[in-house]
């Protein structure tokens, strides 16, 4: 049965990117009626910061964690067995200050896992995450970010997730961005249909 990871970050009900996201989650239902989708969003759900005690569970050796550090990592555990699982995701990323909202950063945060989801070997970082999952990405942006301008210096967003998300294994990333969502109501307006273009494009 086919598995897909819907991860929101907005706290927003009329959020553009969470909107974005879930129009392609049910197109995807749609294709699969047997498939299984897990959702979560960060912000309302209130994803764990890490703290010391998760940092110092991390870091011990799973055998020999304690019962309250594996109680502590259960969470966490949690997430990566649900991306592990997942054959597709669709995280909805709001650019908040030029990146990502902290909460989103959280979940990366819990699922960026040495020793289950990458590894440190001998040539580098082994990603440990399965080939071959389809990674997409919605995000609305207040401005515009092209590639090859001087305003693409401003893109903290799509560098980190592209190069984090990469060094797990999920290198399959595909963006759809809806942008001037902060600009005149033409060009947001604007924004939103080649976002919807995209996504159409994606689904074709």
């Amino acid at each position: 049965m086919p598995t897909l990871l819907h991860i929101d970050s907005s706290p927003r009900t009329a959020s553009v990117s969470s909107g974005l996201a879930a129009v392609f989650v049910r197109a995807w239902q749609k294709r699969n009626p047997e498939g299984a989708v897990v959702h979560h969003n960060t912000t309302l759900e209130k994803i764990p910061y890490l703290d010391e005690a998760t940092i110092e569970s991390y870091f011990t050796p799973a055998m020999a964690r304690s019962e309250k550090q594996k109680r502590i990592l259960a969470y966490s555990d949690k997430l990566v067995d649900e991306l592990l699982a997942a054959d597709v995701v669709v995280i909805s990323a709001p650019m908040w200050n030029l990146g990502i909202p902290a909460s989103l950063k959280a979940w990366v945060d819990m699922i960026v896992r040495e020793g289950r989801t990458f590894e440190f070997a001998t040539e580098g970082v082994k990603a440990l995450t399965p080939a071959g999952k389809r990674v997409y990405i919605f995000s609305s942006r207040g401005g515009a970010y092209p590639k090859g301008t001087p305003s693409n210096a401003f893109d903290l967003q799509e560098p980190y997730l592209r190069t984090i998300l990469g060094l797990i294994g999920l290198t399959e990333i595909e963006f759809v961005y809806a942008e001037h969502q902060s600009g005149e109501p033409e060009a947001a307006a604007n924004g939103l249909a080649r976002a919807e273009e995209s996504i159409a494009a994606l689904l074709a």
